[in-house]
């Protein structure tokens, strides 16, 4: 763990659980504001990730609790739960964090995607299940759902199938049998899609249901090609947990919490 920046000053201090696009626009924000402090943390699971302004946290607090005592510690006024909308665990963890340390808790989400006229979607719970579903749609399978979780593509029964794995790093044992892996960052084009979607044949596409713009041309090439999407269901947001869908929105509930005071902040959560 490291811990970059200036110590606490008497501004509200907000700790923003990052590593997307979202995150890092609310820091960015929030950087500018004279009235706010933030911190944001990365899990470092990303080599080279993309710092965002203000200070910088890098690496795991050891669940609920260690993240309640950071808080704590480092005069923590307000979280904004900014990470990965499929990071379930540290979403818990941020809940649960937050009712113990008795600071107000955000969940910021950008929107899921939905289905146009023409898509041949395949919605389900998990990456099991997409795995099951996966021989009877297809064989060249465009998996976009990251480098973790590809154990659940590694099975005998998928051994018939050709992967082309998309990930920021390279992926670790266990995966698929037959793969080629794509080292490559967001945003994509839809040109590049296309060809992707035309070189390798790909006859089916996999993916989370991210939301976002950066990698939705993927959507739009399977789309024109008449191919099915697999895509897995995001987990929902804690229960009682207020969520913005921008950073916009994000940036005006802390802009509350610090006009009124956290409570009446907390209470009147925010729209999206």
């Amino acid at each position: 763990m490291s811990v970059h920046g200036p110590a606490p000053g008497s501004r509200t201090h907000v700790l923003v659980l990052g590593g997307t696009t979202e995150a890092r626009r609310l820091a960015e924000s929030l950087a500018g504001d004279r009235g706010v402090r933030v911190t944001t943390s990365l899990a470092g699971r990303v080599s080279a990730p993309r710092l965002p302004p203000g200070d910088v946290r890098v690496g795991g607090f050891g669940g609920p609790d260690g993240l309640a005592a950071w808080v704590r510690e480092h005069g923590v006024d307000a979280l904004v739960d900014a990470t990965h909308p499929f990071a379930a665990t540290m979403s818990r963890n941020a809940a649960g964090a937050a009712a113990s340390a008795r600071v107000p808790l955000l969940a910021l989400r950008r929107p899921g995607w939905t289905a146009r006229d023409g898509d041949r979607w395949h919605s389900v719970a998990s990456l099991a299940e997409a795995a099951v579903l996966l021989p009877s749609l297809g064989e060249r399978v465009f998996l976009t759902t990251g480098r973790t979780g590809l154990g659940a593509f590694a099975g005998a029964d998928l051994d018939a199938l050709w992967f082309l794995v998309r990930s920021v790093d390279a992926p670790e044992p266990p995966h698929p049998r037959r793969m080629r892996v794509l080292l490559d960052r967001g945003p994509f084009g839809l040109a590049g899609e296309r060809e992707l979607v035309r070189r390798h044949r790909v006859d089916v596409l996999v993916t989370k249901d991210s939301g976002g713009d950066a990698t939705a041309p993927k959507l739009t090439a399977a789309r024109e090609a008449g191919i099915p999407v697999v895509v897995v269901r995001r987990p929902p947001v804690p229960e009682g947990v207020p969520v913005a869908g921008t950073p916009d929105e994000a940036v005006a509930w802390v802009r509350r919490l610090y006009a009124e005071g956290p409570g009446d902040a907390a209470a009147s959560g925010a729209s999206g």
